[in-house]
């Protein structure tokens, strides 16, 4: 059903509104754990050893050592299974620039639920072999690396199934469309200024929310490749041509068997949603003035979103918020 190409340059991610910085979160921090092999544990029910706040971590999948940072919350009550959250980066930045830059530990304390900030090797993610940069070029399985991520943090937390999550911005985006293509982990992703790519013939149902900016020159909201595509060839292959933003979102919405979407209009903040089979929905907003950014994230620094030709963060919405009430509303049914 979904066969586009698209990709992003390593240099996109810091348009999300992101910092250059990438300096310690300022939250209490745990020692590194062990790394884990990559096998998900077959022992009792987690035993929670994981600090409050932002610790560091490592986990090895197919022979490389993978880093993350987990936020867990004091207001995450751990008697019961909590939501876990997994916010990837855009290319260029980090699992800590992302902790950073678009407030989810502070929507974790509100909510009481877990956020897993993990890293992509050289500040990418591969979602093909087009896309993008050194891990695409030298295979790097990222889908892998994520559903080990996942199985790791539930040996350690009581990570709630139903209420499991993925959200990312750009190149994070990219790969967080792709696991839901190629797994059934999440009951629902959050992606912000991206688009899909490759082929997704039979995806499994799952809620969608998409956010994007109508002046989005990266991650054209119309569709075609983007101002930083190469074609996918190169030492660092970067491709986008993904599918107009409506017709990404039209085409979930016949995978989720959803009803006539509606829309409002609130300002530049256009919404276009469907209620779909078994309390699942599909969203799309789009931002009529926004680029390729994070609504309400952190500011660029100004020298260098002039430098690196960065669009500002959108102050019409706040993202994190927005995708954290969808998620919220939207756990995945049962049996589902």
């Amino acid at each position: 059903m979904f066969r586009v190409a698209g990709v992003l340059a390593l240099a996109v991610g810091l348009a999300a509104g992101c910092s250059l910085d990438g300096g310690d979160p300022g939250r209490r921090d745990g020692a590194p754990e062990p790394a884990r092999t990559g096998t998900p544990s077959d022992g009792p029910g987690p035993a929670v050893d994981l600090p409050v706040g932002s610790s560091p971590h490592t986990l090895t999948v197919d022979g490389r050592e993978r880093s993350y940072r987990l936020y867990r919350p004091a207001s995450a009550p751990l008697t019961a299974p909590v939501p876990l959250v997994v916010m990837l980066h855009g290319a260029a930045g980090t699992g800590t620039q992302a902790e950073q830059a678009y407030h989810w530990p502070e929507q974790a304390d509100r909510n009481g639920f877990v956020v897993a900030f993990p890293d992509g090797l050289n500040r990418a993610w591969a979602v093909g072999p087009e896309c993008c940069g050194a891990p695409a070029r030298d295979g790097v399985d990222d889908v892998a690396f994520i559903r080990e991520l996942v199985a790791a943090i539930g040996d350690r937390l009581p990570v709630d199934p139903a209420r499991t999550y993925v959200t990312g911005i750009s190149n994070g985006g990219l790969l967080a469309y792709r696991l839901v293509c190629d797994t059934s982990i999440f009951a629902a992703v959050g992606a912000v200024a991206t688009t899909l790519t490759g082929a997704c013939p039979s995806p499994p149902p799952v809620s969608v929310l998409h956010i994007h900016g109508r002046q989005d020159q990266t991650m054209p909201y119309g569709g075609g490749p983007g101002r930083r595509d190469n074609a996918g060839t190169g030492r660092l292959p970067v491709r986008i041509d993904g599918p107009p933003t409506p017709e990404l979102a039209a085409r979930w919405r016949a995978v989720d068997r959803c009803g006539e979407p509606t829309v409002r209009t609130d300002g530049p903040v256009v919404r276009t949603a469907a209620t779909c089979a078994d309390g699942r929905a599909v969203e799309l907003i789009t931002i009529t003035d926004a680029g390729h950014q994070w609504p309400g994230g952190r500011p660029n620094p100004p020298r260098a979103e002039q430098l690196l030709n960065l669009d500002p963060p959108s102050t019409a919405l706040d993202a994190t918020e927005t995708i954290w009430r969808f998620f919220s509303a939207h756990p995945k049914p049962a049996g589902g």
